[in-house]
């Protein structure tokens, strides 16, 4: 990629004091990852692709929804009449913009097993997940090979981000030492979701990242451990130094256990979609011998959408991705939907 910055197409930005021309080159050679790019992923990857930064990993396991569109800023009405990958859609809205950003989608669940392939070859991971587990899977994995991750965050009108640099300031567990029981705190299911506090929490964290992007490499843990906290609604907000934890179990006693653990190979309730995600075996299915099961079985409406294979059974709307996965929509409970993947898909 050509390391000269594009003007006049990022003019303003060259003549910000923080960024300037070594900055907005940075930017362009810099690759980020970006986990979950359904409201609060799609918004921050809106923002490194219209400043400029060279690559975006855009990894999303979900299909779009029309209950998506008021807050989730890549998808339109086609997007959702498609059941569209979100990955997908995300870098087609993204490319039609222009500019020098390279895009890649990829359509998996962000288990243990699938995170040095998406993840190693970048130099920063952003956070758009909604589901407390995943977030600690990727402390355990950055902390363990010490890449830099913005954590962000929202429910209601609440917003939250940190720039986590390993071995500078705190890590999530240094904050949280361990996640919130079900039903402790409100998630986006029970709080709901405004998409004003979604655009500012989009907007911290794609400002973390792109200070620690655009810096000299001496100089990128400068905007980590700082946690910052606002409510749009009232117009409280506050900035709260994220100390080390000496007893950390993450970062300063060097244990993953959110890593070792396989629940994340365990069906999940995805949040506020009535749907229940249930894992593969990591291995595409043999669609046309699986096709004609299905058929026998009494699938209706089957339909092979690029990678994707989706079908109605019993009232339950079923998609297979390419790595096994299927999403089960029309039920959250957990035992029935695994109940009929097995049934049908295995």
């Amino acid at each position: 990629m050509d390391s000269t910055p594009r003007a006049p197409r990022f003019a303003r930005q060259l003549a910000f004091a923080g960024l300037g021309p070594a900055g907005q080159a940075r930017l362009e050679r810099a690759r980020v990852a970006i986990v979950g790019v359904g409201a609060l992923g799609g918004a921050a990857a809106l923002a490194l692709s219209r400043a400029g930064v060279g690559f975006l990993r855009l990894i999303d396991r979900d299909l779009v929804d029309e209950s998506n569109l008021p807050r989730q800023v890549l998808f339109d009405a086609r997007h959702a009449a498609q059941r569209a990958p979100k990955a997908q859609a995300a870098v087609e809205t993204l490319e039609r913009a222009g500019g020098p950003t390279r895009y890649e989608a990829r359509l998996v669940h962000l288990g243990a097993s699938a995170l040095g392939d998406c993840l190693e070859d970048v130099d920063l991971v952003l956070d758009g997940t909604d589901n407390v587990g995943t977030r600690y899977l990727l402390n355990d994995w950055c902390v363990r090979q010490a890449k830099a991750w913005v954590h962000a965050g929202v429910v209601g009108s609440q917003t939250r981000a940190l720039l986590i640099v390993p071995g500078t300031g705190g890590c999530l567990r240094c904050l949280f030492p361990e996640p919130p029981l079900p039903g402790q705190l409100e998630t986006c299911e029970s709080g709901g979701v405004l998409g004003p506090a979604v655009l500012v929490a989009a907007g911290w964290q794609a400002a973390l990242a792109l200070r620690h992007l655009a810096a000299e490499p001496a100089e990128r843990a400068q905007a980590a451990g700082r946690f910052l906290c606002s409510d749009v609604w009232t117009g409280e907000q506050a900035s709260v130094r994220a100390e080390r934890d000496p007893d950390c179990p993450c970062c300063a006693g060097r244990r993953f256990e959110y890593l070792e653990q396989a629940e994340h190979q365990q069906p999940l309730a995805l949040c506020g979609r009535n749907a229940v995600q249930v894992p593969g075996r990591g291995q595409p299915p043999d669609r046309p011998r699986l096709i004609e099961r299905l058929e026998r079985s009494g699938a209706r409406e089957l339909r092979v959408a690029g990678p994707l294979l989706a079908f109605l059974h019993e009232g339950l709307r079923f998609t297979l991705f390419p790595d096994g996965r299927c999403l089960v929509e029309g039920t959250e409970d957990l035992n029935l939907a695994q109940a009929h993947c097995e049934r049908l898909l295995l």
